[in-house]
């Protein structure tokens, strides 16, 4: 049985709080990229430490109206917020991969360098202030290994055994903006890219299959091939057992 947003979010506000402090973290940093996820993110981390989050976004050849809706949530929390534009950083470090590589790069291989050069950003300022990195990703994301790698990380992650529904709930619940909660989910990793179109399913169909077990013939083996590909990226780095 799924727990009332009102509750969930009160619980998750006193749970970051409890493992900032547990750690010894003055507060807590987070990337602010104009979707849902982080949306509900910045909320909750503003209710556990109302003096001591920061907000960072992070455009990189980004749409400028993911830029805009980012502002949009700082605004609506209150939230102070820093803007680092990657592009530059971004061109130079692929340029010299090119060089090293002297092949062309993927598309994804040069995509997923955006969300590793958020990571260096987002640490910088942790390191900075005595903080913690919150990261956004939910569990329907971390069922299908829907994120990057070293990239979409944090030290903590509320939104973890959360799937993609229930964080809607929240960013209701939370009076987060319409326009954020109802745009389609999407990484920002290329023009007209979609969480849903580069996983082959929708979001409904994963979540049903997570909460329940249930989903079509065809969705149950895309969720389940996705998942065995992914399972390198849910443990922790390998070591020998002698």
């Amino acid at each position: 049985m799924l727990m009332d947003s009102g509750a969930l979010a009160e619980r998750l506000t006193r749970w970051i709080r409890y493992q900032v402090v547990a750690a010894g973290g003055k507060g807590v940093v987070f990337g602010l990229s104009g979707g849902l996820d982080s949306a509900v993110v910045a909320a909750l981390a503003k209710r556990a430490f109302p003096k001591a989050s920061l907000g960072v976004i992070m455009p990189c050849y980004s749409d400028a109206q993911d830029a805009a809706h980012a502002r949009l949530v700082a605004q609506r929390l209150s939230l102070p917020v820093r803007e680092i534009v990657l592009d530059q950083i971004y061109d130079v470090l692929l340029e010299a991969l090119k060089q090293a590589d002297q092949n062309e790069p993927e598309l994804l291989a040069a995509a997923n360098l955006k969300p590793r050069l958020r990571m260096i950003t987002l640490y910088y300022f942790a390191a900075q202030r005595g903080y913690l990195v919150i990261g956004s990703t939910n569990k329907s994301e971390l069922t299908v290994g829907y994120f990057t790698k070293h990239g979409d990380v944090g030290d903590i992650l509320p939104l973890g055994n959360l799937v993609k529904r229930q964080v809607v709930d929240l960013a209701r619940h939370l009076k987060l903006p319409d326009e954020i909660i109802n745009k389609p989910p999407s990484a920002g990793l290329w023009p007209g890219q979609t969480d849903e179109a580069e996983m082959g399913l929708s979001y409904d169909d994963l979540d049903c299959f997570i909460l329940s077990g249930q989903a079509s013939s065809k969705a149950a083996r895309r969720i389940l091939d996705l998942k065995q590909r992914s399972k390198h990226k849910r443990i922790p780095s390998l070591r020998p057992d002698f």
